[in-house]
């Protein structure tokens, strides 16, 4: 099974996507990542949804990536007396710490953290930002605020506090159990939630052992802050939109996405957009004309993936969201317009061979009849080098190890083929070769560029670029060896 479009679908499971049905019918509308919520489900179902994925894998005869989204910890307001109390502009609100149930004047905040870090001038958000509240007057165990937004304010609410960085790790204990869950399962990513600092990133790989690539997500102020700090120590990035447009203004979102999105492809790092892409079609067959856009701006500008929610996990309609997500992409892909507007925010890096190399290679794509770029890779970097190229030929990423082939199911472009490992070149360009005809990339009068590294299942070697005619007769000629 091929895909005919270069960027990647990611689509989430849930109450509506849970049957062997309903999972293969989503892969075979486009979705070429599974994301498993931790926020929702216990572990059981987690593990369901695990093995139906590997199953529809195992039939259809391809890597299938599966992302583990980690809750992160969460910040909540106690309980009111009556349930719920409205808030209004101009009035007096205290936070504390008192477990006393809550009235119109004051609120249980169960995170002494919190206290820890608040100072005169900053601001908390109530209710995904519906409530503003700003802090006059804090200690390490009250907060007296005025209220800015008001509103109505209920039992265990979330809180956010945009304005500083606070001394919370992002695994929470329910994390940290989850963690080892999902990678003793086998998933391919882990997603971290509630990204402040590299720190957290480096903590999540310590626990995971390499079992899993981290990705982190980006939807706090201090995270956009220290992005490039945390982007160094992250195997991807996803642009988490929810809740950067909540402690962030919404007009500064459209901006920090595109600039997200370009330091993640010079760093040659998947990065999946995401939060309400499709948000209509929870309910309507047909999206919005704004969400087609949304989506399409994404690709224009050069996301590895875009992501559905709520869309495939509780929605009416989730083979139709997966669907349409194809068709918006494979339509901006096809426009002429797309080549310019990736070319002209493409980012040259000449820091290695390997860049040298990658670089090589679309340049002789983009000069020649080559039909595709073939790479060798043990750990799929060389893919993400390939594909930061956004070369306009298709990248086919070949590799002895599945694990790799999963992760590299994120990877834009990159079509995976498990391959036997290779110790001779001639061997890698005639198992090249093979992928490229078998799959219909190339016919034997076609030519194809195949890199490697030399000696193979080296990590970082990649060295050496060779244009391969697509008749194995002629090669064998070449290479009598």
């Amino acid at each position: 099974m091929r895909r005919h479009r270069n960027v990647k679908i990611v689509a989430t499971l849930g109450p509506a996507s849970s049957s062997y049905e309903m999972i293969r019918a989503l892969f075979e509308a486009g979705a070429d990542v599974f994301r498993l919520n931790m926020s929702h489900g216990v572990h059981e179902d987690i593990a369901k949804r695990h093995a139906i994925i590997r199953q529809v894998e195992k039939d259809l005869g391809r890597p299938i990536g599966i992302l583990a989204d980690l809750q992160g910890p969460k910040l909540r307001v106690g309980v009111f007396a009556n349930g719920a109390e409205e808030l209004v502009e101009g009035a007096a609100f205290r936070m504390d710490l008192s477990s006393v149930p809550g009235d119109v004047h004051r609120v249980n905040l169960p995170h002494p953290e919190i206290f820890a870090a608040l100072e005169p001038g900053t601001s908390l958000l109530v209710n995904d930002g519906k409530i503003r509240l700003h802090v006059n007057a804090c200690g390490k165990d009250f907060a007296d605020c005025t209220v800015v937004v008001g509103g109505t304010i209920s039992n265990r609410k979330g809180v956010n506090v945009p304005d500083v960085v606070l001394p919370v790790a992002a695994l929470s204990e329910k994390d940290r159990g989850d963690l080892e869950f999902v990678c003793e399962l086998g998933v391919d990513w882990l997603a971290l939630s509630f990204v402040q600092r590299p720190e957290d990133v480096i903590e999540a790989r310590t626990l995971a052992k390499g079992r899993a690539a981290i990705l982190s997500k980006i939807e706090k102020p201090a995270a956009v802050k220290a992005y490039d700090a945390i982007l160094q120590v992250s195997d991807g990035i996803m642009v988490a939109r929810g809740d950067l447009g909540v402690e962030l203004p919404v007009t500064s979102v459209p901006p920090i996405q595109k600039r997200l999105v370009r330091g993640a492809r010079a760093a040659a790092k998947p990065v999946i957009v995401a939060t309400q892409m499709l948000e209509s079609m929870i309910e309507s067959p047909v999206p919005t004309r704004a969400e087609v856009s949304d989506v399409a701006t994404a690709i224009y500008e050069g996301a590895d993936a875009v992501m559905l929610s709520a869309e495939s996990a509780a929605g009416k309609y989730p083979v139709e969201a997966v669907r349409t997500m194809n068709d918006v992409a494979m339509s901006v892909e096809k426009d002429p317009t797309f080549r310019s507007v990736i070319e002209a925010s493409r980012q040259v890096r000449r820091e290695s061979v390997a860049d040298g190399i990658v670089a090589a290679a679309r340049e002789i794509a983009e000069a020649t009849n080559i039909k595709a770029i073939c790479c060798f890779s043990q750990t799929g970097t060389t893919a993400s080098l390939v594909a930061r190229e956004r070369p306009h030929v298709p990248i086919i990423a070949l590799t002895p190890l599945m694990s790799t082939a999963r992760r590299m199911a994120l990877t834009w472009g990159a079509h995976c083929v498990i391959t036997p490992p290779q110790d001779r070149f001639k061997g890698a360009v005639l198992a090249a070769v093979s992928a490229a005809r078998a799959d219909g990339f190339a016919t034997e009068e076609d030519q194809i560029v195949v890199t490697a590294g030399v000696p193979f299942n080296v990590k970082g070697t990649t060295n050496i670029l060779r244009v391969a005619p697509c008749d194995e007769r002629l090669i064998s000629r070449v290479d009598p060896e």
